[in-house]
């Protein structure tokens, strides 16, 4: 490969790291044509771009970039990485898709964290996504205000209740 063409690989590398919030490393060294073409189907349903790269490219891409990525460069063998949004969709399309640890989790940056590893492919999956972090908390904001209001409606038809009866008492 010409070094004109490296030069030119390294920086759509960059710009797409640039653009996608978080990314896997994936080792996909043991996988046929067949499952690999199922595993870049799957990941295109799921909004998930997969590159096949050479990791010293994908290294001096990561090199010319602000964040120390350092934790990442210790991969070796055939490397695809997936790019993606939201933080936890490779890890579910790995959990779902891995078979006796193929294809396998290298390291991911993701929620601006580094996990490296095959073992830390559970905690990527626990990660929540920005709108479900958000469903959250406005399910928890709601929930006070619905019992606030319930005790309100109840209390109130509580308060009706005694009044009537103590007007229709006979005085005594």
């Amino acid at each position: 490969m010409r070094k004109e063409d490296k030069g030119v690989i390294i920086g759509q590398l960059a710009d797409t790291v640039k653009q996608y919030g978080h990314f896997y490393l994936v080792d996909t060294t043991a996988m046929d044509a067949a499952s690999t073409s199922e595993l870049r189907r799957k990941c295109f349903k799921a909004g998930i771009k997969l590159v096949v790269v050479k990791n010293s490219l994908l290294h001096k891409a990561l090199m010319s970039l602000d964040v120390d990525y350092s934790p990442l460069f210790d991969s070796k063998g055939t490397t695809a990485v997936m790019f993606c949004n939201t933080a936890n969709a490779p890890a579910k399309l790995l959990k779902d898709k891995a078979k006796n640890g193929i294809p396998g989790l290298k390291a991911a940056y993701a929620e601006e964290s580094f996990y490296v590893g095959a073992d830390q492919l559970d905690a990527l999956v626990s990660i929540k996504s920005k709108n479900e972090v958000i469903a959250e908390i406005v399910a928890l904001l709601q929930s006070p205000a619905k019992n606030v209001i319930s005790a309100l409606q109840s209390g109130g038809n509580t308060i009706h209740g005694v009044l009537k009866t103590l007007g229709e008492r006979p005085e005594a």
